[in-house]
């Protein structure tokens, strides 16, 4: 493959285009192949250790996306099997009893896993307001690991990274970031000082809710040491068709990005003045209370935007289920518009209204998912 220095000067949206290829050679192959094997040839006495040795070690469709996401976040980067094996293996390498200080509210999955381990006693947790930095600061004295997710899901609050990265590091705490909504062409948390930067490449990364994968990128290779070693032992491996799927996807990802983020926008300002809307949540709004500081370090605002809907959690789900272009289901990221009231999941946390709805913006249309979404939440009233 063409090594990362021969990309270094391109710009993020090439590099989505150009990482992860083979190297160049007469007739040689554009992509790489899927290789599927579980079972590889032994090297001869005296060589060094095979680069794959055995199929649950390594994959040429995993290296090639590997190398795509590295070279966007400016880490090493392994591949999981889906976004909360990802984090769950980030959490994993915690000694047993250690303290982690994380949002309130966040993606659901990290939510439940957290509150399992609290249960059972794995973990202690301290919950905080993440937008709030003097709140996250001081809970910070004593936890092993700070655990942002910024822009939040589905709050869309956004965290001052290079405060919080700043402040836990010079207490010696670890800080791991969740960087799907943002995606490495919003915002880079490795050059914050962050340890890990976490993706679901389930969504934008791959962007065609066709498959599942996760992503841990980290700039220690005794922190990729580890995690590689917990893969490897744990059987978290991807599969390589979905490696293979994804990377197709990424060369897209910024212009999907760019035209999904520029409706988001355009939604956010018509929705403002929606008689059946109450409040709408997109930090790409100069009224909107996270604007100022995304604003400071962030490349755009992204693609997701949430609504509270006038008439409470039951115009909430009639507005959903009155769509007809904009798809009723959970996930995001893809290249078709979704919405969602979160609380019809029991285990979203209390902190989010029960009339908000997460909207995923896509690539439409813009004037015809503004007369879908128009319609819906007119009927809803």
């Amino acid at each position: 493959m063409t090594s990362r220095d021969e990309r270094s000067h391109l710009h993020p949206e090439s590099q989505v285009v150009a990482a992860g290829r083979p190297a160049h050679t007469f007739d040689g192959d554009l992509n790489v192949p899927i290789s599927l094997n579980s079972t590889f040839h032994a090297t001869p006495p005296g060589e060094l250790d095979a680069p794959v040795g055995y199929a649950r070690y390594g994959n040429e469709a995993w290296s090639a996306l590997e190398q795509a996401i590295s070279d966007l976040e400016g880490g090493q980067t392994l591949l999981f099997p889906s976004g909360m094996s990802a984090i769950t293996h980030v959490f994993g390498l915690l000694p047993h009893g250690s303290v982690i200080t994380t949002s309130h509210n966040g993606y659901t999955g990290v939510q439940v896993y957290l509150a399992q381990a609290i249960e059972e006693g794995r973990l202690e947790v301290r919950f905080v307001d993440i937008a709030n930095t003097d709140e996250v600061i001081a809970a910070l004295p004593g936890s092993a690991l700070l655990w942002i997710e910024s822009p939040t899901n589905p709050g869309l609050d956004v965290a001052d990274l290079p405060a919080l990265i700043k402040a836990a590091k010079a207490l010696g705490c670890g800080v791991g970031v969740d960087n799907t909504f943002a995606t490495p062409l919003l915002q880079q948390p490795l050059a914050l000082g962050a340890d890990f930067s976490v993706h679901s490449v389930t969504k934008f990364i791959a962007g065609h809710s066709d498959l599942l994968l996760g992503s841990v990128s980290t700039s220690s290779p005794e922190l990729w040491r580890r995690l590689s070693n917990a893969r490897k032992f744990a059987g978290a491996i991807p599969g390589p068709f979905e490696a293979w799927l994804a990377l197709r996807g990424m060369r897209t990802l910024a212009i999907r990005l760019e035209r999904a983020q520029a409706n988001a926008m355009e939604l956010a300002i018509r929705l403002q003045n929606h008689p059946a809307v109450e409040r709408v949540r997109y930090p790409g709004l100069p009224t909107d209370p996270s604007h100022a500081r995304a604003s400071q370090f962030m490349k755009g605002y992204g693609a997701i935007l949430s609504i509270d809907v006038k008439g409470g959690a039951e115009a909430a789900d009639r507005a959903c289920n009155a769509s007809r272009l904009v798809t009723h289901a959970t996930s995001l990221g893809g290249v078709e518009t979704l919405w969602e009231r979160r609380h019809r999941w029991s285990w979203e946390s209390p902190s989010i209204p029960k009339n908000l709805v997460r909207i995923a913006v896509g690539i439409e249309n813009i004037e015809d998912l503004w007369a879908d979404i128009d319609q819906a939440l007119r009927a809803s009233q």
